[in-house]
């Protein structure tokens, strides 16, 4: 009933199944909510050490972000809340691994297989840009499979949100996949980058599973003036083995003129290499990824659960104990003085600004409304309203209906 509304997400309410890792955030467990039995990842970051390493920022403009979105092919929020000591994440749970493990593994990623990601990503930054978002950390490392095989993007700790006309300037992201305007901007200044940013990342991406490396060797400890001269001197090889259809994709997606790139959904759909494509089938994930995961292989590493259960100095396994011990102790000594006022204060402004989201209670909420609403007597204006709450997820259908077949 409506009481449900009152509940606040938290810790306890859910079940730790195991730990699985480390990423941007923090550490990665997967967990099932008692009582949807539901199973999700979630992720978790130690107050104290987001402060000291001046990370605050960068999580709740995560947050932000991914409270505003949902797509088929992102990683998706689901419950954000906090204790004293944490930030919590609870986003969709992706086991197939990210594509950076299945390159490391050696996977042979075939032409197919690649054209699928392509397609799927192609929805992910199409969706964004109608957002207003910029990724800027398009890379394999970001890209996590379901266990059927589909893309999923993630890591939103770096986006921006550009409104109307405005540009980014900042020179953000991972080196061997920014594009050449990043640099170029960062160091003669001018007018900033935009969207087709992501759009070259995506074309590295591609080039990088296709062939095992990219196109340009490029490391994060390269300077940024030598990058400029790189783009400008070096043209990138394609391999004779591959369709002269995707090179010509490939060589729109890497063209060093954003003018000039394939940057929007409409672009690469006009491409001679995706014309077969039925996008409605992609949007619905009825096409056949070429790559399926290893079933019964958690593709993470094994060494992280022993670390978390064993040296981890505040294990997770050992939260409740550790916050009522921590209750009872200040309640009994006026913390010293000296215990850090700086630290306090960010604590406090945390505790504070955090904001706590539940999709699920969204939804919820979200068919109350619509069922309310009968269709005959609503005005146009509130239709389009309770639509655009809704679409989100449709976004991916309509823009595919809306391109038809081209």
């Amino acid at each position: 009933g409506n009481g449900d509304y009152l509940i606040i997400v938290n810790f306890d309410h859910f079940q730790i199944l195991r730990a699985i890792g480390k990423g941007s955030f923090g550490k990665v467990c997967i967990v099932q909510k008692r009582d949807t039995e539901k199973m999700y990842a979630m992720k978790y970051m130690n107050k104290q050490q987001c402060i000291e390493r001046d990370e605050v920022r960068n999580v709740f403009r995560e947050l932000e972000i991914l409270q505003e979105i949902e797509h088929v092919f992102l990683v998706n929020l689901w419950y954000s809340f906090q204790d004293e000591e944490d930030m919590f994440m609870v986003v969709d749970l992706l086991l197939g691994g990210d594509l950076r493990y299945h390159l490391q593994q050696n996977v042979q990623f075939t032409e197919e297989t690649v054209k699928l990601y392509i397609c799927e990503m192609a929805l992910a930054l199409d969706y964004l840009r109608s957002q207003h978002i910029i990724h800027r950390d398009v890379k394999p490392d970001n890209i996590l499979l379901d266990e059927q095989g589909h893309a999923h993007l993630t890591d939103f700790n770096i986006a921006t949100i550009i409104r109307d006309g405005e540009r980014a300037t900042a020179l953000a992201g991972t080196k061997p996949y920014m594009a050449p305007e990043i640099f170029h901007s960062f160091l003669n200044g001018g007018t900033g980058y935009s969207f087709e940013v992501d759009w070259w990342s995506l074309g590295i991406m591609a080039y990088e599973l296709l062939r095992g490396w990219r196109p340009y060797d490029i490391h994060s400890n390269n300077p940024v003036e030598s990058l400029v001269q790189l783009f400008s001197t070096v043209s990138v090889q394609y391999s004779s083995a591959w369709s002269k259809e995707i090179i010509a994709l490939l060589r729109k997606l890497l063209t060093v003129n954003p003018e000039h790139r394939f940057s929007c959904l409409a672009d690469v759909q006009a491409s001679a290499y995706l014309s077969g494509v039925v996008w409605s089938d992609v949007c619905e994930k009825r096409v056949e990824p070429g790559f399926v995961p290893n079933k019964g292989r958690l593709h993470c590493d094994p060494t992280f659960e022993l670390e978390e259960m064993i040296l981890e100095s505040r294990p997770l396994h050992k939260k409740k104990k550790r916050l009522a011990k921590n209750k009872s102790r200040d309640n009994s000594k006026d913390s010293s003085q000296s215990e850090n006022d700086y630290l306090q204060e960010c604590l406090e402004a945390i505790q504070q600004d955090f904001v706590i989201f539940n999709r699920e209670k969204l939804k919820k909420s979200q068919e109350q409304t619509s069922e309310s609403m009968s269709p005959p007597e609503t005005t146009d204006e509130a239709e389009t309203e309770a639509e655009s709450e809704t679409s989100n997820l449709n976004m991916c259908s309509s823009v595919c209906s809306s391109a038809g077949s081209s």
